[in-house]
């Protein structure tokens, strides 16, 4: 069941859904898929942007339980959450339940909407076909197959091995082979080669049309991604140093805000899930349900501030490398301290003095009191209660979602030329220390990859699981072995969810 809604405002295409009940039901929703499009008058071109809306409302309704899933493994991230969602702790520790309801909720909810929007590309298609503006058709297309692969890049990156779907009548995976992870992949980045000449050359928050919407820069990032998994370090730092060179993009100065209301379609990011409250205190309320990380307790500086559930806590390891490091506004930004994790960090003699500014009350001045679930909190998924619109008590409601950064951008850039790709667009050095930079750090010279990779860890710490996917694909496994965690080469990927393997045999093998 969908929980949230999302931020783009119009009348929106009712596109068929599939689950993973059998057969029969497969057979019935694409009945009545047919039924609707059969239906539909595709020489009303105005409408030609609703299936594409459609789509983009199944990106930004995304369930809670996805991202948490896609990224408790790394070493920057502990599950929280003591006597909750026991198998949710248990991913975390790299024991995993196929049987586990989270399991199954990402695998059907991604595949869902893969196929819905393989549904928007026929009926775009239709539209073209009747009359509709050809370039606008191809680029509405175009945009779904990015949205496309965004979900296949996670699922893969997650399960490994996929079946990846090529029409929007979902029984069609009773027939379709099992692709590798390099062959998922290697599909991804060639849909981007496709997309790409067909998508604006804009930031997404020039977009007037669809505001936040993908563009080529977007599609730029998703084949750099997928390259980065497949190791092609050339075309690493040829996506993303054209990104570079467009000049499009800046980081934005305040670290802090960058993750709360100020950040909303900022120029720094390339891709966000969307929501708003519409700037009203009761009503329609498009949000996504940030309960899942917030404090089981606090005192906010908004009386009646709802809290969470004590989820999804940055790992002690992760604070004493920023401490290590002399961080201060990535170490704030990301981690948010209770004063029962401030007593166990100082318990480490080598951390008994901590700076002066860590506290348990955040700068915005809510405080987060000691709770049973986790001794720290995520600040990249925090609001303060002082930006909540007045009337809104729900955690974190009306804050946007990050997908890809600007910074992620320059890092993977830095990345692929110390890997030994040539660059277009500056040196490693020039790329990681704008990053630095924005950190309050010293400059480096002759970046080594293990520097830049210590700087993805600073910078991109809770986001998307991008230290645990970045271990395994370098080999660096032994990082994951932290506070009594043991990781082998085996449990890279998720088992396939039981119910999915019971109605796609193919899974079995």
């Amino acid at each position: 069941m969908k929980r949230n809604k999302n931020f783009i405002l119009a009348s929106l295409l009712a596109i068929a859904l599939f689950g993973f009940s059998g057969c029969s039901k497969y057979l019935d929703e694409v009945a009545e898929d047919r039924t609707y499009t059969e239906s539909t008058d595709y020489t009303n071109s105005a409408n030609m942007i609703l299936p594409i809306l459609g789509t983009y409302t199944e990106f930004n309704n995304t369930e809670w339980e996805d991202f948490p899933l896609i990224s408790v493994r790394g070493d920057d991230v502990n599950a929280g959450g003591l006597g909750d969602q026991q198998d949710f702790a248990e991913t975390d520790k790299y024991n995993y339940n196929k049987d586990y309801w989270m399991y199954n909720s990402l695998f059907q909810n991604y595949y869902t909407n893969m196929f819905s929007a393989y549904s928007a590309m026929d009926q775009i298609a239709l539209y073209k076909e009747n009359g509709a503006n050809a370039a606008l058709a191809d680029q509405y297309i175009a945009e779904a197959k990015v949205l496309q692969s965004w979900w296949l890049f996670q699922l893969s990156r997650t399960w490994g091995s996929l079946l990846i779907p090529t029409s929007s009548d979902p029984s069609s995976l009773f027939v379709t082979p099992l692709s590798t992870k390099d062959e998922v992949m290697q599909f991804i980045s060639d849909r981007m080669d496709e997309a790409i000449p067909k998508l604006v050359a804009s930031r997404p928050n020039e977009r007037t049309d669809i505001p936040g919407g993908v563009t080529k820069y977007t599609a730029l990032a998703m084949k750099a991604l997928a390259n980065l998994e497949l190791k092609n370090y050339q075309l690493v730092a040829d996506a993303t140093g054209e990104i570079i060179n467009s000049g499009k993009f800046i980081l934005e100065s305040d670290y802090y805000e960058l993750f709360k209301i100020p950040g909303k379609l900022n120029s720094e990011n390339l891709w966000e899930m969307q929501y708003s409250d519409l700037g009203q205190g009761s009503g329609d309320n498009y949000s996504y349900l940030y309960a899942f990380f917030g404090p089981q307790g606090w005192t906010p500086a908004v009386t009646g501030s709802g809290d969470g559930w004590g989820f999804f806590e940055p790992s002690m390891k992760y604070i004493k490398f920023m401490l290590d490091r002399d961080e201060t506004v990535r170490l704030e930004t990301t981690v948010i301290f209770t004063n029962r994790g401030i007593a166990e960090i100082k318990k480490d003699p080598n951390y008994a003095t901590l700076p002066s500014w860590i506290s348990n009350t955040t700068r915005s001045g809510d405080v987060f009191n000691d709770y049973a679930r986790a001794l720290f909190a995520s600040g990249k998924h925090y609001l303060p209660s002082n930006q909540l619109t007045t009337g809104r008590t729900d955690y974190g409601t009306n804050k946007n979602f990050t997908c890809i950064r600007y910074a992620e951008i320059l890092l993977m850039y830095a990345e692929a030329l110390t890997q030994g790709a040539s660059g277009s667009a500056g040196t490693a050095d020039a790329a990681v220390n704008l990053v630095r930079e924005r950190a309050d750090l010293s400059p480096l010279s002759g970046v080594t990859n293990d520097q830049v990779m210590d700087e993805k860890f600073a910078e991109l710490g809770m986001e998307w699981g991008t230290r645990f996917f970045d271990m395994v694909r370098l080999g660096r496994t032994n990082e994951l072995n932290y506070e009594g965690k043991t990781f082998s080469p085996d449990k890279t990927f998720l088992p396939y969810p039981q119910f999915q393997v019971d109605q796609l045999p193919i899974l079995k093998q």
